[in-house]
């Protein structure tokens, strides 16, 4: 009897690590029959302790809470997310500034700002196109705050480059000490489409992409 009762133990213990190890990918449904097929077939001289039979049927109503929580979640998100696409669709037609580094060459010309925590005492600017190779370098404005700078698509040789690549704008700014004092570069163009496949909403300007979480400003 004792080796009976031994062996017993052992096939409920692994059947309930079989249970548990598999209960994550169970449905309400798959949950509840199967708390039925264990009633049905439990010993009638050895019935399941009411404690564990409590313990089961507050799993299944955690299971079934975590089921909906997870449904609702998702109809959270998808609304959501339809809603940033909505309002990112208010930027097309508008003229916006972002902090970016990166712009596409439009008209001949790329808008381009940066800003300076102090005054400095030097500002180069150094334009690069997609291969990193530097397409013209000069000297910036040193006022405190927002600057602007607008490439005129040239390169230092005086060679007019054709639209629609993408250039990039670095900035280097000292103060007396040499310390620098650059905070930020920004490009501004007309928005011409969104995208929000990737969850992220993206503002389409000329070929380059910006997100709306990176625009400070908007121009009608």
């Amino acid at each position: 009897m004792t080796v009976a009762a031994t062996t017993a133990t052992t096939t409920t213990t692994a059947a309930t690590t079989t249970s548990s190890s598999s209960s994550s990918g169970l449905t309400s449904s798959q949950f509840l029959s199967l708390l039925v097929t264990e009633l049905q077939n439990q010993n009638p001289l050895e019935p399941t302790n009411s404690t564990d039979f409590i313990n089961q049927l507050t799993s299944y109503a955690n299971f079934e809470q975590q089921q909906t929580l997870n449904t609702n979640m998702s109809t959270l998100v998808s609304s959501l997310n339809s809603l940033l696409t909505l309002n990112s669709s208010n930027y097309i037609g508008q003229t916006v500034t972002a902090k970016a580094d990166t712009g596409t060459l439009q008209d001949g010309k790329i808008a381009f700002g940066y800003s300076l925590d102090s005054a400095a005492s030097n500002v180069t600017l150094t334009v690069k196109d997609s291969s990193g190779n530097t397409v013209w370098s000069g000297s910036g404005t040193t006022t405190a705050g927002t600057n602007s700078f607008t490439w005129d698509g040239t390169t230092t040789d005086g060679t007019q480059l054709a639209d629609g690549e993408q250039y990039t704008l670095n900035v280097t700014a000292t103060d007396s000490t040499g310390q620098s004092v650059y905070g930020y570069t920004t490009v501004s163009g007309k928005v011409t489409s969104t995208d929000n496949s990737t969850g992220t909403p993206m503002l389409k300007i000329g070929n380059t992409s910006v997100s709306t979480s990176n625009v400070i400003g908007v121009t009608a």
